[in-house]
């Protein structure tokens, strides 16, 4: 075993695995728009937003936490004038409808702004706030909450690329020595105490679900299993749980509910998809609380290991490589090995990769509950010695092999994809 890998491992986890109030993408330009407000030191009077071609196709349709609109303006705009820029990815957790009519009436008054920027960065949102002659710019870029750049009145006051100069270690990828191996044993081998953290994401998308399952959000995917179990329909059962809680909780987080996801690689429904899977299988086993933090770990750093491959935003449903964690700590958690493991992810990969990213919206919910359906699949075909070969397709003989030729296809071909996508988008 790589033991030194594990406090890399523990890091990774930590930064990657956090709380997100709301849909990512708008939630970034909120948090953006929050810190330039305090450097401005002012309410503005005027917001202007540029945002690279992804980050506008994840904000255009997406619920906003408390607001009860969709979309990058109202973000940016309750984001300035009530946001924490203390609070990251939980920005918008204290506005109050008073803050969502003084946003409202931004947007009115067409004192918000919002384009696409012309940048190589996939994840990229500039915001500058302004009143009178003073404004504030700020720059995340990369990941969610990675400022980049800020500026006073034209000065910059930080910028990321100097702070660097000063770094003398560069940054180590945890994942260039680790495989899919490494993270099984660290999952499995761990200290308990060091992995216990991992809970929080149990308690806050169970949370989610719950929400999503008693109140009238998005389309309602998991309270239409739920009804359909109830007039004898579809029946019960595992399957059947597995994706009316997952996706109930996604259908909360995409309309907006007012509950934080814990999220995965800057995603909260790629957090939903890595959890509650698991959480089911768990909980129809009966399973003891460390048996269920360990399957928890080894979906989460795994979702992350495989997503590591790929873009931070793509044409690839992320909700997909998210199952495929999921995958890995449901078929453990029904006696399966590494090998039965590394098989149910071939056959998913096999099964569900090119599902599209066409945007953050309610009916990811539907694309959700398809990718935790691919997982009980895949996990119980292992688990009889079934497995989409490596003679099939982009799956090779290899789990770590089969991983890298779905991220090259996404990081690949599916860029132009990308481009078709957005394109359609906007013209509607």
């Amino acid at each position: 075993m790589k033991k030194h890998l594990w406090s890399g491992f523990i890091d990774t986890v930590k930064r990657e695995v956090v709380p997100a109030l709301g849909c990512t993408e708008p939630v970034s330009v909120a948090l953006a728009a929050a810190i330039a407000t305090r450097e401005l030191q002012c309410k503005p009077a005027y917001i202007d937003v540029h945002v690279s071609p992804n980050l506008m196709k994840n904000g255009m349709g997406v619920g906003v936490p408390g607001t009860g609109m969709v979309g990058l303006p109202v973000a940016a705009a309750v984001g300035a004038l009530a946001g924490d820029p203390d609070a990251g990815l939980e920005v918008l957790k204290s506005i109050t409808q008073e803050d969502v009519v003084r946003a409202k009436q931004m947007l009115d008054a067409k004192a918000v702004s919002v384009g696409v920027a012309q940048v190589p960065n996939i994840l990229f949102a500039k915001v500058t706030v302004g009143a009178g002659e003073h404004s504030a710019t700020v720059i995340i870029a990369d990941s969610h909450t990675q400022v980049v750049s800020v500026s006073v009145n034209g000065e910059i006051r930080f910028s990321a690329e100097l702070a660097e100069k000063s770094v003398s270690e560069p940054e180590i990828n945890v994942f260039d020595e680790a495989t899919a191996q490494d993270i099984y044993d660290f999952a499995l081998h761990a200290p308990l105490a060091d992995i216990e953290f991992i809970s929080q994401a149990y308690e806050l998308n169970e949370a989610l679900s719950q929400e999503g399952l008693t109140g009238k959000y998005g389309l309602q995917i998991g309270a239409t299993f739920q009804r359909n179990v109830d007039r004898g329909l579809i029946s019960g059962g595992l399957m059947t749980d597995i994706l009316r809680r997952t996706s109930a909780a996604s259908d909360a987080r995409m309309d907006g509910a007012m509950k934080p996801a814990m999220s995965n690689s800057g995603s909260g429904n790629q957090g939903i998809a890595a959890t509650m899977p698991v959480v089911v299988v768990a909980e129809h086993i009966k399973a003891d609380r460390e048996t269920v933090l360990r399957a928890l770990m080894m979906s989460h750093l795994m979702a992350i290991y495989i997503k590591s491959y790929q873009n931070k935003l793509s044409a690839l449903c992320g909700a997909t490589t998210a199952s495929m964690g999921a995958v890995a700590g449901m078929t453990w958690l029904l006696g399966g090995q590494f090998n039965h493991i590394s098989n149910a992810i071939c056959s998913m990969i096999g099964d569900i990769t090119g599902i599209i990213c066409d945007g953050a919206k309610t009916s990811c919910a539907m694309k959700v509950s398809s990718s935790a359906s691919a997982a009980i699949k895949a996990a119980l075909m292992a688990l009889d010695g079934i497995r989409v070969t490596g003679n099939e397709g982009i799956v090779a003989d290899d789990v770590d092999a089969t991983i890298r030729n779905m991220s090259a296809l996404a990081n690949g071909a599916m860029t132009q994809t990308d481009v078709q996508i957005l394109e359609i988008m906007v013209q509607k």
